[in-house]
């Protein structure tokens, strides 16, 4: 089973990917990851990756292609992926096909997580965590239970993400519908897109996910 999850920062995908890899054994390829690993491991495609990186460029297609295609040959055929953070473009998805195809794979599933904006502002902004034990705690929906006293460790110091702001959260709205009306209408074109209702609790979102798989 192979699926691209979609979903704006904030939306819930990473909470979402590690439980399908946890239910059904698949493997989460975030090209971010998979590009920092393979420059680390000093690979053919990360030494490519790094030279081009070093440059001050962006990563063609070509070397992400190629990462995928490394990564599903080390997976083994009998393990399922989840793409996270590709294709963003519609030569993107082209080539994730042709990637797929020739290994014997196809796309299963495209599930979008549908979130409200002004709820996203809402859920982004009022994150925080302990300074000290990193518990995330919520202006309105999880405060600790004594005022200023983490429940976990005690500490009484409290941070914020700084990009975890109005205007970052709308910017990065827009990034994301930019990047995923391209490729939305090629998946729907086979009847393989599904969406979920990204605002619910988490447990509700991951049911509507496992409806969707079964």
């Amino acid at each position: 089973m192979n699926i691209i999850l979609l979903g704006p920062p904030g939306a819930g995908k990473g909470t979402q990917a590690q439980r399908l890899v946890e239910r059904h054994g698949l493997k989460q390829l975030s090209t971010g990851d998979m590009l920092r690993a393979a420059v680390k491991a000093g690979t053919p495609v990360g030494l490519k990756a790094k030279a081009v990186m070093e440059a001050g460029q962006l990563v063609s297609d070509e070397i992400v292609s190629a990462l995928i295609g490394d990564e599903l040959d080390a997976m083994g055929a009998g393990t399922g992926a989840i793409f996270d953070g590709y294709p963003r473009t519609a030569a993107q998805a082209e080539s994730l096909d042709a990637i797929l195809a020739s290994r014997g794979r196809k796309l299963d599933h495209v599930i979008e997580l549908d979130v409200n904006e002004d709820a996203l502002v809402e859920r982004i902004t009022g994150r925080y965590t302990c300074a000290t034990c990193g518990k995330g705690y919520h202006d309105t929906f999880e405060q600790p239970k004594v005022a200023g006293t983490c429940d976990k460790c005690g500490g009484h110091e409290f941070k914020r993400r700084p990009d975890d702001n109005e205007e970052t959260v709308r910017t990065r709205m827009a990034e994301y519908r930019a990047k995923t009306a391209p490729i939305l209408p090629i998946y729907e074109a086979r009847g393989i897109v599904a969406r979920v209702d990204g605002m619910a609790d988490m447990d509700a979102v991951t049911a509507s996910i496992e409806a969707i798989l079964a």
